[in-house]
This record gives structure tokens, C-alpha cells and sequence, in this order.
């Protein structure tokens, strides 16, 4: 199946963009392949040897991730072979994408930090954090949709998770109760989610649009802005996305370093994987800062989802667009409307 007779057009006339082009027909390919299940570790129930044995007594196979110890791939196995052992129903490991697991391991939480996720649900960060923090600290987790709260909630108590609070506060805003607060601060933003596009799953990309783009991208500045006012001066954001649109991705970026205005810094990123490579410096005749290229994305694969993340630390005590009203937005403007008819 050929992604390219699939997938929107003006999605692949991007890509091919943005992709460089000795690596486009593995990316191109990537769309076209189940990704295999992946899972880790919850180290607050289970070592990683204990559950390594445990998987061999059930003879369910897997293969280690080389570059996160508490990772493992199922490989081409049906994900029941996991959900159905007791393992999975007690919490003992979590099932997550294997791109999704990276945010966590830049943030490298330290014990008694406290943490926020600005969207949390439905929690594959957030319990990994918790594990990481081995539940000290505070983890706020947070999230505007309060169904999936619900599932943020199970997934917390299921994964052994005591040191988190759950909040249900617009992410833009979020920063109002909580002004400088917290060490390290995670926004794995809602995106077009192109790193997920399958061609045999029309639901995956259906709704993609330039215009969603745009919408989403504007949403995302706000979102960041307000997580970096929620962190205190020395502290680290970590931005993420799994999608390849350099307007959500460094673009957003690039709008954060200009708005901060030297109150927030890039800085460089040291997990190695295969697939992952610098930020892109331009799009679309747009320079962007030139420190951009610390930034790393995560060319689709077989295996992976492309994937965007950033890491920023703030430099001072400063509240960026203190004094604007986020609301004034065409992207809240918009809400408003609907809301009124």
C-alpha cells in the first residue's frame, strides 16, 4: 500500500519538505506499518530483572530498548499478550509508545521535585514521572477534558501513583494559580498527530487540514507560555509533540525565545537514538533562531512515532505576557462564538 496515493496531499507535498530526503522513503514507508506494541517497567511495583523473568515464565517475547533500560518491545506479537497476564491489570508495567516514553527522560526528575504535566491525561507521562520521582515530590497533573481525567485517574491509582494531584484548569491559565511554582515542567501539547498517521486506519488522518495546523499551533504558544510562567527561574520545560509540522514544532519554539525575550534558553539534548536529528533551521522562507537546531525530532520508523521535542530553561523571574489577555486570541475568540450560539 502506498502511502503516497493515501495520505493528503498537502501532508505529503509538507513532508517532503521537511524530511530529509535520503530518509523520506523510510519515513514515507513508516505510514504504511503497524507500529509494534512497546511497554516499560513501573519500577514502584517491580524491578525491570523481576519483570523481565516474569515475561519469560509466560514465554511472552520481547526485545530491550537500547537506549531506556526500562523499555521493551513485544515486537509484531498481538497486544493482548500483555493486557491479559496479571502484569498488566496489576500495574506492574504500561503499555506507551516508545517516542512518548522520551520527554520523561530529558525532564530527569530529581527527588522532591515538583512537577507539572499540563496535559496529562490519560497519564503515560505522568506515571512515568511518578516512578522516576519514585513518588516523592508533586507531580500536578492537569488536563481541560474532564472525561479523560477519569482515565487519568485509574491509570494512577492501577500504576501504584501517590504523589500527584489531579487539576482541571484551561492549560493557558494554568499558570494564574500557580505562578513560578514548580522545578521542571512537561507540555506535551495537543497536535495534529502525524507522527501516528496510518494508511489502513483512515481515522488517523482524515481530519488533517493546513487550517488544523494553524489553529492547533496558536494553541500550543499559549499552552507553553503559560508552563513556562509556572516554573520557577533555573527551572526546565520540556515541550513535546508527536508531529512533524515545523509551525507546532520549532516554529512554536521560535515564538517562545522572541516572546521571552532571553527569560527562557534552548538547551542541547544528549539521549542518542537511531532516527533522531537536529531541528530544522527554516520553514516556508521563515528563519528561525538559530540555537533551533538543539531542538530534536524523531524520524517516523517502523517501530517509532514521529516525534518533536524541545528542552528550555528558564533563566529568570519573569512572567512573559503578563500583561496580555490570552483570551483576545483568534483561537479563543473563535470558542467564545461558538459558545454564544
Amino acid at each position: 500500500m502506498n502511502a503516497i496515493d493515501i495520505l493528503p496531499e498537502e501532508f505529503i507535498e509538507r513532508i517532503n519538505k521537511i524530511i530529509p530526503k535520503d530518509l523520506f522513503p523510510e519515513a514515507l514507508h513508516s505510514f504504511t506499518v503497524r507500529k509494534p506494541s512497546t511497554f516499560r517497567t513501573n519500577t514502584l511495583k517491580i524491578t525491570t530483572d523481576a519483570l523481565k523473568q516474569e515475561l519469560q515464565k509466560r514465554n511472552i517475547p520481547f526485545q530491550e530498548v537500547s537506549w531506556y533500560k526500562h523499555a521493551f518491545i513485544l515486537d509484531m506479537y498481538p497486544q493482548k499478550l500483555l493486557s491479559d497476564t496479571d502484569l498488566y491489570t496489576d500495574g506492574k508495567l504500561y503499555i506507551q509508545s516508545l517516542s512518548s516514553m522520551i520527554p520523561s527522560l530529558i525532564m530527569d526528575p530529581h527527588q522532591n521535585e515538583k512537577i507539572l504535566d499540563l496535559t496529562a491525561a490519560p497519564g503515560s507521562k505522568t506515571t512515568q514521572l511518578a516512578m522516576m520521582l519514585q513518588n516523592s515530590g508533586e507531580i500536578v497533573a492537569n488536563d481541560i477534558s474532564r472525561v479523560r481525567l477519569y482515565k487519568l485517574e485509574a491509570n494512577l491509582r492501577i500504576q501504584g501513583v501517590t504523589n500527584t494531584k489531579i487539576v482541571n484548569i484551561p492549560g493557558e491559565f494554568l499558570w494564574r494559580k500557580y505562578p513560578e511554582y514548580f522545578d521542571k515542567a512537561l507540555v506535551d501539547v495537543p497536535c495534529t498527530l502525524e507522527g501516528r498517521f496510518y494508511t489502513e486506519d483512515p481515522k488517523s488522518y482524515k481530519d488533517w487540514t493546513p487550517k488544523k495546523v494553524k489553529i492547533l499551533a496558536e494553541k500550543q504558544r499559549y499552552l507553553l507560555r503559560s508552563a513556562i510562567n509556572a516554573t520557577k527561574p533555573g527551572g526546565l520545560i520540556v515541550y513535546s509533540t508527536c508531529t512533524l509540522e515545523p509551525d507546532e514544532n520549532e516554529g512554536v519554539i521560535d515564538w517562545i525565545l522572541k516572546k521571552a525575550n532571553g527569560a527562557v534558553v534552548l538547551e542541547s539534548i544528549a539521549l542518542s537514538i537511531d532516527g533522531m536529528y537536529e531541528g530544522i533551521k527554516e520553514w516556508n522562507n521563515k528563519i528561525y533562531d538559530e540555537t533551533i537546531t538543539k531542538t530534536k525530532r524523531i524520524l517516523p520508523s517502523v517501530q517509532m512515532e514521529g516525534f518533536f521535542v524541545a528542552s528550555l530553561r528558564k533563566t529568570t523571574s519573569q512572567f512573559i505576557g503578563e500583561s496580555e489577555d490570552a483570551s483576545v486570541s483568534p483561537f479563543f475568540r473563535k470558542k467564545k462564538l461558538k459558545k454564544r450560539r
